[in-house]
């Protein structure tokens, strides 16, 4: 075996450092998304476009960028290249949430680049959440923390059929100190999950939420509600999330095809209405007299976790995405509601959702196949349509999923 002189080395290594052409020509992007068609509705922008990625962020999208300015290519023809999809519903806690999913492992069925955790954690599983899977993940991850200290690691055993566990001081505390990737407080609002209970995990949840300071939201979980279901709305505030909102579980927003007045109050003061599919949380005669009467979604997610991921309606988010595309909403609607409409909600990274200029360098790039295709909701309701998203490639902070590993070994 030669040995290489260390000079020479070190040079080498600064040559890949700097990335040059062969001609010696130093390279202006790190990445080069050429060729395909660009949906971000931020900019309300669709159109052939090239995407270009410098140091994890967004550098350039015009309609001609040279390939021989890129070290690395990614020929997109044919392929819709959209903001990196956020999902801000679903479980990505494995091992501690008993039905928490390893969310790397997701991205090459869900195309997604932004996961926010339901609730998987709570206050006293928050901290191994953050340093011990957030810390890890590629993909970028935040959360909600639970109303129940030990959030959803009793699952399927409701969490809060005993209230002590409702702690409101350490839920606020813990969302307050972990402002930066803590988005609010969860709670669970089944009668199978409360049990006696009634609104009070709520009523604790909200006033856990106030504490922790006035950025911090609410995500109520709907299903069969406990009590009046128009007591309930009205308790959420302006900027709250009402997930599960279409998952005809019983006590929920549509009853006898009609949209109850407390939702569509809830609506209109500012609360968010979120998808959340899941495994039993999404039917199709709730959803579509709600659409028709003005109490639409706001938010499209998945609700994506290791028993829901098993069910026939397939709650991986771009095949939820297409449900909409196929139910009413443009292509246009539907990418709205899975990038720059969750990413405002979230509110903790810059220009998240988004591909202008400076903002993190995470695509998605999806095939909008045109076939004849049937889908199913979580109450075995059928519906056919003619075209769907499929994930064809993922790109996080400039680097794209399943290529070879760069160097050094890391990634924003």
């Amino acid at each position: 075996m030669h040995d290489i002189p260390r000079r020479a080395l070190l040079g080498g290594a600064a040559t890949l450092a700097l990335g040059t052409a062969a001609g010696g020509q130093t390279l202006r992007h790190d990445l080069l998304i050429k060729g395909g068609e660009v949906v971000d509705p931020s900019q309300t922008l669709r159109g052939r476009r090239d995407v270009a990625i410098r140091n994890g962020l967004v550098a350039a999208v015009e309609t001609d960028i040279p390939a021989d300015r890129a070290a690395a290519v990614i020929d997109a023809t044919g392929k819709l290249v959209c903001p990196g999809l956020v999902d801000l519903h679903a479980h990505v806690y494995p091992e501690v949430s008993a039905i928490g999913l390893p969310a790397d492992e997701l991205v090459p069925f869900t195309a997604t680049t932004t996961y926010v955790s339901a609730g998987d954690a709570g206050s006293s599983t928050f901290s191994l959440f953050r340093h011990a899977v957030m810390a890890r993940a590629r993909t970028r991850l935040l959360g909600f923390c639970h109303i129940a200290n030990f959030g959803l690691a009793g699952f399927p055993v409701g969490e809060m059929l005993n209230i002590d566990h409702a702690m409101v001081e350490l839920a606020a505390k813990t969302a307050a100190e972990n402002r930066d990737v803590c988005l609010g407080i969860k709670v669970r609002m089944t009668q199978e999950v409360v049990g006696n209970n009634g609104l009070e995990p709520l009523k604790r949840a909200i006033r856990a939420a106030e504490m922790a300071g006035p950025w911090a939201r609410v995500m109520c979980h709907i299903g069969n509600a406990p009590g009046n279901i128009e007591e309930l709305l009205d308790l959420l505030r302006p900027g709250d999330i009402l997930t599960h909102a279409f998952s005809g579980a019983g006590n929920n927003t549509v009853q006898n095809g009609r949209v109850v007045p407390a939702a569509l109050r809830a609506k209109q003061r500012g609360v968010v209405i979120d998808v959340g599919h899941g495994g039993g949380s999404f039917d199709y005669t709730v959803f579509e007299p709600a659409r028709d009467q003005g109490f639409g979604p706001d938010v499209i997610s998945s609700d994506i976790h290791a028993v829901s991921g098993n069910t026939p309606g397939l709650p991986f988010l771009p095949w939820v995405m297409s449900k909409f595309l196929n139910n009413g909403y443009s292509l246009e609607q539907v990418v709205a509601m899975a990038t720059v409409a969750p990413a405002r909600i979230i509110d903790r990274v810059e220009k998240l959702g988004t591909l202008q200029v400076g903002a993190p360098g995470d695509v998605s790039i999806l095939e909008l196949v045109r076939e004849p295709v049937e889908f199913v909701d979580t109450r075995n309701n059928r519906r056919r349509g003619e075209q769907w998203l499929k994930p064809v490639q993922v790109v996080k902070a400039g680097r794209p999923f399943g290529r070879p590993f760069p160097s050094p070994f890391a990634w924003p």
